[in-house]
């Protein structure tokens, strides 16, 4: 059986880690070049976008594109893993906290700012990851990293007990953590929170409506594989023929007409042949092929 080429969309459930996912994927397929395109936590679920065979070799145009979430934030309690899995470290009384004081703190951390990794996180510091730092009960210094939200809205407001909680909707750029989200809003609030539930709802292109579970993975895995040009349809697209498709297909740069630059899409007959970087030269601009998809011979 040959190597199958696209992607899956996948609901990976709570309990499970990225890379058990795609060591499920390895076996369903029975193939070995299958990668996802961007960890969700163990405890969180919803969309995991898996590539597949030359969709590999899109994977890094993933890794950067906008995610989206659903998450619930208990105000009040702080911990040490900013989420509910960890040792309580604080305390607030949320009593005097309205909606609307919530709905002001959101609005103000919308647009591009600056967010601490958590300790728990992936991110190394000299090589070594900091959650592997953290489960020796080391804590050090990190450095701001730049984020986005897109989009941080208020969906729900409710009281439990003496505490309360949060549901929001969220959109933001790649390496943002919601988790670390949850504990600065709990800061801004001078109360605490933590991360109580966490969806993740889509990831750049693929959404959480059109993700398939494991169970039916294992049903028919070639039923879900999605062609690999749909995982980069959010870039601008370039169409090439003839001579400049059989040297694109070879990785060398060709002449292009006047449109986007930046990061492009380049297309032949509706199909997605490679990733490119269109750049103005002089009096003209060129396509540099950066990822090669199609093969030779294959169209």
């Amino acid at each position: 059986m040959g190597d199958r080429h696209g992607f899956l969309n996948l609901l990976k459930p709570p309990g499970m880690t990225s890379h058990d996912v795609v060591a499920q994927c390895r076996r369903l397929l029975n193939q070995s070049r299958i990668g996802h395109t961007g960890t969700l936590d163990p405890g969180a679920a919803g969309v995991l976008v898996v590539a597949c065979g030359r969709a590999t070799r899109l994977a890094r145009y993933l890794l950067g594109s906008v995610k989206a979430y659903r998450a619930e934030v208990r105000l009040g309690v702080a911990t040490d893993t900013q989420d509910a899995s960890g040792t309580v470290i604080g305390r607030g009384d949320t009593s005097g906290v309205t909606a609307e004081e919530l709905a002001h703190i959101l609005a103000r951390r919308r647009g591009p700012g600056t967010q601490v990794p958590p300790m728990v996180s992936a991110v190394k510091q000299q090589g070594v990851p900091l959650h592997r730092l953290a489960r020796r009960g080391e804590e050090v210094a990190r450095k701001p990293r730049p984020v986005v939200f897109h989009r941080l809205e208020l969906l729900e407001y409710r009281r439990e007990g003496d505490r309360a909680v949060a549901r929001l909707d969220v959109e933001c750029s790649a390496g943002t953590y919601v988790r670390a989200l949850c504990a600065d809003v709990g800061d801004d609030l001078g109360v605490g929170g933590h991360l109580a539930f966490l969806v993740r709802t889509a990831s750049g292109p693929f959404t959480l409506d059109d993700s398939v579970t494991l169970e039916e993975l294992a049903a028919g895995p070639e039923w879900w594989l999605i062609d690999p040009g749909e995982g980069v349809r959010h870039f601008p697209a370039v169409e090439v023929e003839g001579r400049d498709r059989d040297r694109v297909l070879h990785g060398n740069p060709v002449p292009a007409l006047a449109g986007p630059t930046g990061t492009v899409r380049v297309m032949a007959g509706g199909r997605l042949l490679a990733m490119a970087e269109a750049i103005d030269d002089g009096p003209g601009r060129r396509l540099l092929p950066r990822v090669v998809v199609a093969e030779v011979g294959g169209l």
